[in-house]
């Protein structure tokens, strides 16, 4: 039997949603409520029998729809969610962020309480090969016990969305939310520990600064550190650039303990590589233990399949693998509600720092900061 998908939002990521279930036995898009004219156009090439609907409601009582997918822009997840959750019994997949303001975070939790199917929250950097090599390792100890974690990103510039709605705070929640929830998810995966500290440094220096929308300047930071203290001693960093697209990788994750160092280095959406300098480089794993010294590296393919199907090295895919199996065969929600929101309460507390000045508490096992 195949598996009926219905799409909220098809611009970038709900592309890649859209080619990545493409790949799955059994599953097809059956609907998808998209208002903007450009972006149904170019869903078309990918799905030329698809079936455009004219309201959300609309799509959720179609009846060949059998999970949904929710990746319209930010500041809409929250109430579209929402009515998921009040309206159907259907399994959803939403894109982080989960929320863009610190006022969604109860109702967002008191209604996926209630929902008989699963949700999940789409992270997808927790499926890309190199980095969940990584999470494995730290899993098996062989560095140790983690006391340092961090992720460093350095990247290419936000690029165009739909009437430019990513380039204030106000519709993202601010670039430590839209873009970093990410590493803020990896660094309590990786912990298995809840932050109690947040302390960030970051601003607008190099990107966006002649933009004007409607007379607005944007307002979304380019660069940033943040650093978050877990309960049970970690420390973990980020550091953040997004006018660095020249990097040979895009993200370099490391974890060191008291018996060596493991780190991951994960290359940017190969569309963007310079192919003069010839192919892109392939995925590393690194471990460098203390005793005896020197470096062991590991490379990692990833099937070149995946990785045309979208720009997260074939992770979309493995998450969708994920989310079918817990519909189809009731496996575990692997990122759940509470995980989503608690990445976006990391990465409000990091914006709040940033604001104030000051190192901000995370209290109630992660779910509030202050």
């Amino acid at each position: 039997m195949t598996l009926g998908y219905g799409i909220i939002g098809c611009g970038m990521m709900g592309q890649e949603h859209i080619r990545n279930i493409q790949l799955l036995p059994h599953a097809s898009v059956r609907a998808i409520f998209e208002p903007d004219p450009e972006m149904r156009h170019r869903i078309l090439a990918l799905v030329p029998e698809v079936r455009f609907e004219t309201s959300i409601e609309s799509l959720l009582s179609a009846p060949d729809v059998g999970a949904l997918v929710i990746a319209s822009p930010n500041y809409l997840h929250a109430e579209q969610l929402l009515a998921v959750l009040a309206q159907t019994d259907l399994p959803v997949l939403v894109e982080k962020p989960l929320v863009t303001d610190a006022l969604d975070i109860e109702r967002i939790r008191r209604a996926a309480e209630d929902h008989r199917a699963p949700i999940w929250v789409a992270m997808e950097y927790r499926y890309m090969p190199p980095v969940a090599a990584l999470l494995e390792r730290i899993r098996s100890g062989v560095h140790g016990a983690t006391r340092q974690f961090s992720v460093r990103e350095h990247r290419f510039p936000f690029l165009a969305k739909v009437g430019d709605w990513n380039r204030f705070n106000k519709n993202t929640g601010g670039t430590l939310v839209e873009k970093c929830c990410h590493f803020f998810d990896l660094m309590r995966l990786q912990s298995q520990s809840e932050a109690v500290r947040v302390f960030a440094s970051g601003g607008i220096d190099v990107n966006h600064l002649d933009e004007r929308y409607e007379g607005q300047a944007p307002d979304i930071l380019d660069n940033a550190f943040v650093i978050v203290d877990f309960a049970n001693g970690q420390r973990a960093m980020l550091e953040l650039c997004m006018f660095a697209e020249g990097s040979r990788f895009q993200e370099e994750l490391c974890a060191v303990g008291d018996r060596g160092k493991l780190e991951a280095s994960v290359p940017g959406p190969g569309r963007f590589w310079n192919t003069a300098l010839g192919p892109a480089p392939t995925p590393q794993l690194v471990f460098s233990p203390r005793q005896p010294t020197g470096p062991v590296t590991t490379t990692i393919a990833i099937d070149p399949t995946l990785l045309a199907a979208g720009d997260h090295n074939g992770s979309t895919y493995y998450q969708h693998q994920g989310f079918y199996q817990a519909i189809t065969a009731g496996q575990p929600v692997e990122v759940s509600v509470a995980d989503g929101l608690k990445a976006v309460v990391l990465g409000l507390a990091a914006q709040q720092s940033i604001a104030t000045g000051q190192a901000v508490a995370i209290r109630d096992d992660g779910w509030h900061f202050s």
